[in-house]
C-alpha cells in the first residue's frame, strides 16, 4: 500500500511539473507574440506619420499656389466663370441601345419590348371576389 501511494505520488508530481512548464512555455509565446503585434503596430503607426507628412507637404497652400502660377498661368476667377445649376443642359435621355441594334438586325422580339403588354399564358388561378358588404360594421 505504501509503495502505491509512493508511485501516486511520484506521477502526480511528474505531471504537475509537466503542467507547470506547459503553461510556462505558452506564457512565453503569448509574450512574443504581443511583442511582435507591438513592433507591426509601432511600424504602422511610423508609417501613417511619414504618410501625414507628405500629405501636408503635397497639400501645402504656397505649394500649391506655386503649381497654379506654373501650370496654369496665372488665371484669375471671374464672376462669369461662375455658373448656376439653371445654367447647365438638361440630362440627355438615354435610349435602349442594345434593343436598337437588335431592331436593326432583324431579332428583336416584338412581345419583349418594354412598354408591350405581355399575354398570360394561363388564365388567373384566384376567381374574383364579390365586394365585401359594409353593413353593420
Amino acid at each position: 500500500m505504501l509503495r502505491l501511494m509512493n508511485v501516486i505520488a511520484i506521477v502526480v508530481l511528474i505531471s504537475s511539473a509537466v503542467y507547470a512548464y506547459s503553461i510556462k512555455y505558452a506564457t512565453l509565446y503569448q509574450v512574443e507574440k504581443m511583442a511582435k503585434l507591438k513592433r507591426e503596430l509601432q511600424s504602422e503607426t511610423d508609417a501613417l506619420a511619414i504618410a501625414r507628412a507628405e500629405w501636408a507637404h503635397v497639400a501645402a497652400p504656397v505649394r500649391i499656389e506655386a503649381l497654379a502660377d506654373q501650370y496654369l498661368g496665372g488665371q484669375v476667377m471671374e464672376l462669369s466663370q461662375i455658373s448656376t445649376l439653371a445654367d447647365l443642359p438638361d440630362k440627355v435621355a438615354r435610349g435602349d441601345e442594345i434593343g436598337e441594334e437588335l431592331k436593326g438586325l432583324g431579332l428583336a422580339d416584338p412581345t419583349n419590348t418594354p412598354g408591350a403588354a405581355r399575354p398570360s399564358a394561363t388564365p388567373s388561378a384566384t376567381p374574383a371576389r364579390p365586394a365585401a358588404s359594409r353593413t353593420g360594421r
